[in-house]
């Protein structure tokens, strides 16, 4: 089978011809037809210590089952995180990160809509939102940005605000629901909101907690670090809380569960639509990464095997 990897920090992707692997206890071979391209997962590329599998969301045809797993079966249809070699015609999923597919979606569909938006999802439900508040969601246009968006919506916002890097992404994101869009270098984010869903980090940090009004709540999902000064958050009595989806996925799993099914009853009723900005195939990996680092996406990146 084809595999994408690298040989180490920073150096170029490449693809290899290698055997497929035996699922373990608890695992399923799956026979990829789509792959996520996440922004984490770019980063360990450009920044990890050592060379790392590149993992993340697989959707595809359950193939073989390992000793144990017990939920699905040959020729079942499932999507799920992938934490060893997901670029790849087939990968492991272990049995507990897999979720069906419904016949009503294609596994781009999956690819797009699961990993992605158990993280707006979680991440909203951090800000414990309330009907009629306001809402303002950073990286609006990303794979994740995007159905927050519409996921804030659907939980009662009477407003909702996309910030984005480039204003060319503006029509993308009021396409999904956004009343308005701010542009990250804006003097002015508008009026207050009540809370903030952060999947940047950095600079950011500091105008995603200017832009919430007294008693507001921020909410950091990103991995781009940053700092707050403390004053900043007395003044307003303003809050700011983590949230990690790993931690929901290893110690909630009925919540992971939950959250998932939610995705999919929204998305058959058609309040949660997810969109894709390119599909590249297994060998353009490396132009599906740059299309991510540069933050130029609308949507999600998928790779198709």
């Amino acid at each position: 089978m084809r595999r994408v990897r690298y040989e180490s920090t920073g150096s170029p992707l490449f693809l290899e011809q290698t055997t497929v692997p035996e699922p373990g206890p608890g695992e399923l071979l799956v026979r990829c037809e789509a792959i996520g391209v996440t922004l984490p997962v770019v980063r360990k590329v450009t920044e990890a210590a050592e060379a790392v599998p590149l993992g993340g969301e697989i959707a595809g045809r359950v193939v073989a089952v390992g000793a144990g797993a017990t939920r699905f079966g040959v020729g079942d249809r499932v999507t799920g995180l992938c934490f060893g070699h997901g670029y790849a015609d087939y990968a492991l999923l272990h049995e507990a990160m897999a979720s069906s597919v419904p016949d009503t979606a294609t596994a781009t569909d999956a690819v797009a809509l699961v990993r992605s938006g158990l993280v707006a999802l979680g991440a909203l439900q951090a800000a414990q939102p309330e009907p009629g508040e306001a809402a303002l969601v950073t990286a609006a246009a990303s794979g994740v940005g995007h159905l927050a968006v519409q996921l804030a919506r659907a939980r009662g916002a009477e407003r909702v605000v996309g910030a984005v890097s480039d204003p060319a992404k503006a029509d993308f994101v009021r396409s999904l629901g956004a009343d308005e869009v701010v542009v990250y270098a804006d003097d002015d984010w508008g009026d207050p909101v009540d809370y903030v869903l952060d999947a940047v980090g950095g600079d950011l940090l500091a105008p995603a907690l200017a832009a919430l009004g007294p008693g507001g709540r921020l909410v950091a999902y990103s991995s781009g670090g940053g700092t707050i000064q403390a004053y900043d958050l007395l003044v307003g009595a303003k809050s700011v809380v983590g949230f990690q989806m790993a931690r929901i996925a290893r110690e909630e799993p009925e919540l992971y569960e939950r959250w998932r099914q939610e995705l999919w009853k929204l998305f058959g009723e058609g309040v949660v639509t997810p969109a894709v900005h390119g599909e590249f195939a297994l060998t353009e990996a490396a132009a599906a990464h740059a299309a991510v680092e540069a933050r130029v996406n609308q949507g999600k990146v998928v790779l198709h095997p």
